[in-house]
């Protein structure tokens, strides 16, 4: 016994300074409670046992020695030796009891904080090693936590198990893997008020983008019930998305919302049972609902981002934060309940980046959210247990229901990942991104659909959705050097249609987006024709019916569906791109396209050449269309005001005459969209003859013009670009229509307006790009797979001029 030793420090007593004595989850849970709760962020108060109370333990139990010899012969390959070494090690402490002593101040503590909270109140005990949330390794989940814990007899079995969770085999693993003594580490126990979770949701908290490391956005994810199910990867999470620039002058910037399926919930155990906590099932309304409401979320986002100020500045530089939340079912309050380093894309440097491109086709067995960015093909290896992982080969590819640090060794040796359940912050994903390879997570029926020995390709080059194929799939890797590319004067911009790509591409020299397709939201995401939401009572097709009730489930109206659907896909490409430009082209589906989207069918006449016929421009007055169009000027208004991403310009596609522009803008400024007010500019698509002929005409309508070369060309020409009879005579570099450009060119510069293309044609020609340098255009905009190249053209080009 140690007369006078303290082993107990309260939250308020610690800061992140104090690692050696409490651990890297401890001081960081002292630091929020001393240091963010005064500025309005929630923590529960608790209490540290700390590390010295460890050394105390075994130096009481003399049990050192032993645990020395256990330790010295710790072999990874044998993995029954290993199990067998890790269990000793642990049976070796938890069988020593706890010194009277620090029994006693652990009892007392806990006194104190029934007196706080309440009579026998429940707290969680969770392990906090010395070598543990450090911003180059995480340790993460590899100790061990107990919730719903009551009473001292309860707590002190927690405390033991806690102590002897050291030894974990994964924890065993990870500091062999890491470097680390295992006797220079040891571990101290957080015993922290629990907040009724249970009874509401939680989940994680990265301030950064976990897939591409995009560092403007915070990701939020969550699920009903305790927190250990999204953190292990049990359940298929909601995630939320939040623009930290324009979250800071005070916009609502939810640029991004994911439904996840949420089938479980942990909860408290009932009555007096051995068995603290428990999984029931989700009822199928509340699957259908998010997690939490706009209002929650952004509060976890400016509690996210104080946190991430806070640490940045003890570190002196930008310090990304992984965060856990909770949110109390009685009070209704949010709180956050761990910080710790963000400690892999953290890590990375942005001189150079890797670019995957699948080359080859094949069936799909599966698709999942994807991890990683990556490609990589093998024998796939059906694991339903985690006992049965000797039998794993090296660098195949792993497939199970879901993985928890226990099955961190074999993780280690796998050419990919796929699980059945969890989302973009499970285990399987945290591990995969720091191991470097493709994962794909809340697969399904992975385990079911794919058989132990077939060759796979795992592709989640593709956005965030993953696919395994069947078969080998030929696949090439671009090597992108970032730092050593020059930027030309012609702005090069990127053309960009899928939301899920934005993160990633932004991350390519560009100055911009210089077409974002509304259509490619509206048949991804929303798939239901805007006037069949607003108009339900039309659509004649039962099962089209149903479908629209489905979708549209929870939100306050059907209009609403459509206005948010497509308000988050557009602005998830502007906060990607943020300040430079977007320029997102209003819808240019033709009849035949949109009688395709679900009701589509009762509002689409029928046309003999729908290439040239309703479209465009001439939809946005028609009172067959008037009310679906304001449904898009309510999303672009939504994304440029309520988020504050005003960097959007909206685009008019198809434009016929100067009449037809001049009834377009007035339908927008109907819609609050007036051009000239909050530095709205909105362009025309150039890609009518008529277009070029009375530029002077159109340029006292749009602020700028992007040259549409597909529709400029089929026109001029006479061809029908879906036509594959006259498809050969289809050419971008006639000499008539590089003619017309050229006078596009000249136009928007006497009248002072911005010029651009768009089109397919100079990310196709190396040599139309350069003749539009010649010609002094402002801006070309590229398929993001000819960006590098084209820009490395133009910047010969400028150097020729």
């Amino acid at each position: 016994m140690r007369e006078g030793a303290r082993y107990i420090r309260w939250f308020d007593e610690i800061t992140i300074k104090d690692v050696p004595l409490v651990g890297g989850k401890n001081a960081s849970l002292g630091e929020l409670y001393r240091e963010l709760a005064p500025k309005g962020v929630r923590v529960p108060n608790g209490f540290a046992i700390t590390a010295d109370a460890y050394r105390y333990l075994l130096k009481s139990g003399a049990i050192l020695q032993e645990m020395e010899q256990v330790v010295a012969g710790i072999d990874k390959i044998d993995l029954e030796d290993f199990a067998r070494r890790g269990h000793r090690l642990r049976e070796l402490i938890y069988q020593v009891p706890l010194p009277h002593d620090l029994a006693e101040q652990i009892t007392s503590a806990y006194h104190a904080i029934c007196q706080q909270y309440g009579e026998n109140t429940d707290v969680a005990v969770r392990s906090s090693a010395t070598a543990e949330d450090l911003p180059t390794a995480s340790f993460a989940g590899q100790q061990e936590t107990y919730l719903n814990i009551r009473g001292t007899a309860q707590l002190m079995d927690a405390c033991r198990r806690c102590f002897a969770s050291l030894y974990t085999d994964r924890a065993i693993s990870y500091r062999i893997d890491q470097g680390f003594d295992h006797f220079k580490v040891a571990l101290s126990v957080g015993v922290m008020k629990m907040v009724r979770s249970d009874m509401a949701a939680s989940g994680v908290i990265f301030t950064l983008d976990t897939e591409t490391g995009f560092r403007e956005v915070v990701l939020i994810s969550g699920a009903y019930g305790l927190g250990e199910n999204v953190v292990q990867g049990a359940v298929n999470p909601d995630d939320f998305y939040v623009f930290k620039p324009t979250l800071r002058t005070g916009h609502r910037p939810v640029i991004r919302k994911k439904l996840g399926e949420k089938s479980i919930k942990m909860i408290y155990g009932t009555g007096t049972s051995k068995v603290l906590t428990r999984n029931v099932e989700v009822s199928e309304a509340e699957r259908r609902l998010f997690c939490l409401s706009d209002d929650e979320i952004l509060e976890l986002a400016r509690h996210a981002v104080e946190i991430e100020a806070h640490y940045s500045q003890r570190a002196g530089q930008e310090q990304p934060m992984d965060l856990e939340w909770a949110k109390d079912g009685i009070t209704g309050e949010l709180f956050i309940v761990q910080a710790r380093p963000e400690t892999v894309q953290s890590q990375k440097t942005l001189d150079s980046m890797e670019i995957y491109h699948l080359e080859g086709e094949g069936p799909v067995l599966v698709s999942g959210t994807s991890v990683g960015e990556k490609i990589a093909a093998g024998q796939a290896h059906v694991i339903k247990d985690v006992h049965l992982i000797a039998d794993f080969k090296p660098g195949e590819v792993l497939v199970t229901d879901t993985t928890t640090p226990d099955w961190e060794p074999v993780m280690k040796t796998a050419g990919a990942i796929v699980t059945n359940r969890g989302g973009r912050t499970c285990h399987a994903a945290i591990v995969s991104r720091e191991l470097g390879i493709p994962s794909i997570v809340g697969a399904g029926d992975a385990t079911e659909r794919i058989a132990t020995g077939r060759k796979v390709t795992v592709c989640c080059a593709g956005g965030e959705m993953g696919q395994v194929y069947d078969g080998i799939l030929p696949f090439r890797v671009e090597q992108v050097a970032l730092r050593e590319l020059q930027r030309p004067r012609t702005k090069v911009m990127m053309n960009l249609g899928n939301p899920e790509e934005a993160f990633s591409l932004s991350k390519l020299p560009n100055d911009g987006v210089g077409l974002a397709r509304m259509e490619f939201i509206i048949n991804n995401y929303i798939k239901v024709h805007p006037m069949a939401l607003v108009h339900p009572e039309q659509v004649a097709d039962e099962a089209e019916r149903r479908e629209i009730e489905r979708v549209t489930f929870g939100y306050p109206d059907k209009e609403s569906y459509f206005v948010t659907q497509l308000s988050e896909g557009i602005a998830t490409i502007a906060a990607a791109f943020y300040p430079k430009p977007v320029v997102v082209r209003l819808s240019d589906f033709k009849t035949n396209e949109y009688a395709k989207l679900i009701g589509g069918r009762a509002f689409e006449p029928q046309e003999e050449n729908p290439m040239i016929g309703f479209r465009g421009a001439s939809r946005y007055y028609d009172e067959r269309y008037r009310e679906g169009f304001a449904l898009e000027c309510r999303a672009v208004k939504r994304v440029r005001e309520e988020m504050g991403l005003d960097n959007v310009i909206p685009m008019v596609p198809f434009c016929r005459t100067v009449g037809e522009g001049e009834r377009v803008l007035a339908e927008m400024a109907r819609n609050g969209l007036n051009r000239g007010e909050s530095g709205l500019e909105v362009y025309v698509m150039c890609e009518i003859p008529n277009n070029v002929i009375l530029i002077d005409e159109f340029s006292k309508l749009f602020d700028g013009f992007s040259i549409g070369s597909n529709d400029l060309t089929q026109l001029t020409l006479g061809i029908d670009r879906d036509s594959a009879l006259v498809a050969h005579i289809f050419d971008e570099r006639d000499p008539g229509v590089m003619r017309l450009i050229s006078q596009v060119i000249d136009g928007a510069r006497r009248n002072t307006r911005h010029s651009g293309i768009c089109g397919q044609a100079p990310s196709d020609y190396p040599e139309f790009a350069a003749f539009l340098v010649r010609e002094g255009i402002d801006s070309i905009s590229l398929t993001p797979d000819s960006l590098l190249k084209i820009t490395l053209r133009v910047l010969e080009m400028e150097k020729q001029l």
